[in-house]
């Protein structure tokens, strides 16, 4: 069988060539101009200290039992997983992507076996209506990236890599911050049982001399009324504390990654105190201000931006020529003992351009919708870069006004105790009733109780300040 060779025409070659410096169609990414703070942050802290491990901030506590927890949940955590596995999924969509910027090549190897009807005119005389075909041989293609569409597609592919890789960084660095605030209301939970435990061992006693009082008629109904009504007060108290304190423990368990049974019967191990951690809650002395380049979702949120920017010189690319080269070689032969001779040898080059010229607007839409996404992405970074600020400026606020109120709180809980002592006096000796006794328990009891939530909540704010810095996590 004969085989027609295809020439480059030398229209096609001609364009191409003057068509090889056009270059990459699209702009650049440029990154969003945002007014940032000429400075770095400096906090306003009693607790700072000059340099801080940003990678493994929760060290600074010193609790081996935090660092356990943390360590479990970053090795079992489902949601880590469910980003790993992006990422992985990313990474194969990037080689794909890769891929079609180099030619590809196959082999085809091709035997058959036909009759024709002997009848039909077509078999000169004495010969076989039978006919057999051999056909092995490569083929090649090939499509000139002249306008950058492989390029950008490239470009957008690895952009949406990285920001996956970012967003891993972002789930990493919340699991770090949710587990040690769950710890840090955990033990102040533990706090809160002790306190109401003891503070209910205390009214249940005063419920026993007032009722013994009574009996011996040195006091009124009134006194073991009031008793009673306090101590069932400081009970309904410890039952709610030690419910927050199981539920708690079931939330860290679930942030730990364990079974389903561990989660209904959860065993959380304890460190140290909350008084304790209070006193090693530090924050940084200076805060850096590069926060476009720390946090894990502004820079996310860059990269699909930059991703939507690649997209859009891709889809511009539709407007103009394709053009393809192809290319085979091979044998061809009737009989399998000819096949590799020299005269069943075949080859052909080929070239082929491609030009839209109607399209009912699917380009532009095409085009518009690329527009309109990056448009988007502009406006999700832009907000990405505020938030990352306001929860920096909020973080400090919470630090602050905690760092006050568990100042305050102390200053209350000493003159509130010296106001017990001389409520008892006055109570003993017969200058006031009973009742201001009670008030002056209760808020003692309640000042006490408070001063340890704003313990919490000043740990608390140590945790999202390390978070809003990007902290826990190390851009790969």
């Amino acid at each position: 069988m004969m085989k027609k060779v295809i020439k480059f025409s030398p229209l096609v070659l001609a364009l191409a060539l003057a068509l090889a410096g056009c270059g990459t169609l699209g702009q650049n990414y440029q990154r969003p101009a945002s007014e940032l703070p000429a400075a770095s942050i400096k906090p306003q802290s009693a607790h700072t200290v000059a340099s801080v491990d940003w990678l493994v901030w929760w060290k600074s506590f010193q609790d081996p039992a935090l660092n356990a927890l943390l360590d479990e949940a970053a090795t079992n955590s489902a949601d880590l997983a469910l980003a790993a596995a992006r990422i992985e999924e990313s990474r194969a969509s990037l080689a794909l992507t890769h891929a079609s910027r180099f030619p590809t090549v196959d082999a085809n190897v091709n035997a058959s076996r036909s009759q024709v009807s002997e009848n039909a005119g077509k078999v000169q005389p004495g010969a076989s209506p039978r006919n057999n075909t051999f056909t092995p041989a490569l083929t090649a293609a090939f499509e000139i990236d002249f306008w950058g569409k492989f390029q950008r597609a490239d470009e957008a592919a690895r952009a949406r890599l990285l920001g996956l890789e970012a967003s891993r960084g972002t789930v990493l660095a919340t699991l770090y911050a949710n587990v040690a605030q769950s710890y840090f209301a955990l033990r102040s939970f533990d706090a809160q049982v002790t306190l109401a435990e003891q503070t209910f061992a205390t009214r249940r006693e005063n419920l026993r001399l007032q009722t013994k009082r009574f009996e011996g008629g040195v006091v009124g109904e009134l006194d073991v009324q009031q008793a009673t009504a306090e101590a069932a007060a400081i009970e309904a108290t410890l039952i709610q504390a030690q419910q927050n304190r199981r539920a708690t423990e079931a939330v860290l368990a679930t942030l730990t990654g364990r079974s389903p049974a561990a989660i209904v019967q959860p065993n959380i191990a304890r460190g140290t105190a909350i008084d304790v951690l209070f006193s090693r809650a530090t924050v940084p002395a200076e805060l850096p201000s590069d926060l476009l380049n720390r946090r894990p979702d502004v820079i996310a949120a860059e990269q699909q931006l930059i991703a939507a920017n690649a997209d859009i010189g891709q889809a511009k690319a539709a407007y103009y020529p394709t053009i393809r080269l192809t290319a085979s070689l091979g044998y061809e032969s009737r009989q399998l003992s000819e096949l590799f001779n020299p005269s069943s040898l075949f080859w052909n080059l080929a070239s082929g351009l491609t030009q839209p010229l109607f399209r009912a607007g699917s380009i532009d839409a095409v085009v518009a919708g690329a527009n309109a996404r990056k448009a988007q992405a502009t406006a999700l970074y832009a907000q990405a870069v505020q938030g990352a600020f306001k929860d920096v400026h909020d973080a400090l606020n919470n630090i602050a006004a905690n760092e006050a109120l568990v100042t305050i709180a102390d200053k209350r809980i000493a003159a509130l105790r010296e106001v017990l002592r001389l409520a008892n006096l006055r109570y003993t000796n017969g200058y006031s009733s009973y009742l201001e006794v009670l008030n002056a328990q209760r808020d003692l009891s309640q000042a006490e109780s408070s001063v340890i939530d704003a313990k919490r909540a000043q740990l608390s704010g140590v945790v999202a300040l390390y978070k809003a810095v990007g902290g826990g996590w190390a851009a790969p």
